[in-house]
C-alpha cells in the first residue's frame, strides 16, 4: 500500500517542498507538535505560567532589554521543556526495557529543563529586586 492510500504523506515530501509550501506545511507540524505538548502536564503548567508572565514582563521591565530577557528566559523554559519531551518520546519508542543509555539521555534533558528554570527563576527574582528592594 502506498503513502497517498492511507492518507499519510511520504516520511521526505517536506524535503521535497520549496518556497512558501514548504514554509506553510512547517508551520502545521509546528502546530501539531504545541498541540501533543500540551498533553503534557509540565508544558501546559509553563504555558500557563507564561500567559501570566511574558504580559507581567512588559510591565516589569524598563527597557525593552529588560522586557526581552524576562519575557525571553520564560519562552526559553517551554522551549527547553518541547526538546525534553522529544528526547523523551525518541527513547520511549525505542522500547520499554531499561537501558543506561535511555536514561542518561532521560536525565540530561530533565537537568536542562530544571537549569531553564533555575535561570528564569533568577532572571525575574534580580528584576523584581531591582524593582522593589533597590
Amino acid at each position: 500500500m502506498n503513502d497517498q492510500s492511507t492518507g499519510q504523506e511520504a516520511v521526505d515530501a517536506q524535503k521535497k517542498r520549496r518556497g512558501l509550501h514548504r514554509i506553510f506545511h512547517a508551520f502545521g507540524y509546528s502546530l501539531a507538535g504545541l498541540r501533543a505538548a500540551w498533553h503534557e502536564t509540565a508544558f501546559r503548567q509553563e504555558a500557563i505560567l507564561a500567559m501570566v508572565l511574558v504580559p507581567l514582563s512588559f510591565w516589569l521591565g524598563q527597557h525593552w532589554t529588560e522586557v526581552a530577557l524576562l519575557a525571553g528566559s520564560v519562552v526559553m523554559v517551554m522551549v527547553v521543556e518541547l526538546l525534553n519531551t522529544g528526547i523523551e518520546a525518541a527513547i520511549d519508542r525505542m522500547g520499554p526495557e531499561w537501558h543506561t543509555l535511555s536514561k542518561q539521555a532521560k536525565d540530561m534533558g530533565s537537568a536542562a529543563v530544571l537549569l531553564s528554570l533555575l535561570l528564569c527563576g533568577g532572571i525575574w527574582v534580580a528584576a523584581l529586586w531591582q524593582r522593589f528592594v533597590s
